[in-house]
């Protein structure tokens, strides 16, 4: 049994120690926002928040995380998809077959919590997910818009 703080909510799943934490999540939890695909840690599809910081939780077991760990899911981004980053790929269509897409708009936004307005190289530095469908400069143009929008809405 272990106990986690999902989306700000404590939960008590019944896992095996070492199970991934995309499989809690997924299979346990049915927060199926979290993709799996490479399953080794390098695609970023899993990519969810722990404290903040984007990981690839298809290879970190539940054991290594505490109750009082922040997990944030694309799910906990927004309940209603009004984060910028959502705002943003909705506006300008970013995604193609849309199945990475969830990880990539959690690591823009850890991305953007560090760093509020990155240049092109910082995306590239830090946003190294894999798009099978290669919407790289899509993804570019729409974290830029979500600098934007944000902006916008500290300035109203």
């Amino acid at each position: 049994m272990a106990t986690l703080t999902i989306n700000g909510k404590q939960v008590d799943i019944d896992v095996d120690a070492s199970t991934p934490l995309l499989w809690a999540l997924r299979e346990q939890l049915g927060l199926t926002g979290t993709k799996y695909s490479c399953g080794i840690g390098i695609c970023g599809s899993c990519a969810v928040h722990v404290n903040g910081e984007a990981v690839r939780s298809c290879v970190i077991p539940v054991s290594t995380l505490k109750a009082t760990d922040e997990i944030t899911t694309i799910e906990g981004l927004s309940a209603d998809g009004s984060h910028p980053l959502q705002r943003a790929w909705a506006e300008l269509d970013v995604p193609q077959c849309g199945y990475c897409q969830p990880g990539i708009i959690m690591t823009a936004a850890a991305l953007l919590k560090r760093n509020p307005d990155p240049s092109d190289a910082d995306i590239d530095a830090h946003v190294t997910n894999i798009c099978r469908c290669g919407t790289y400069n899509r993804v570019r143009r729409g974290i830029h818009l979500a600098v934007d929008l944000n902006k916008r809405e500290k300035s109203s």
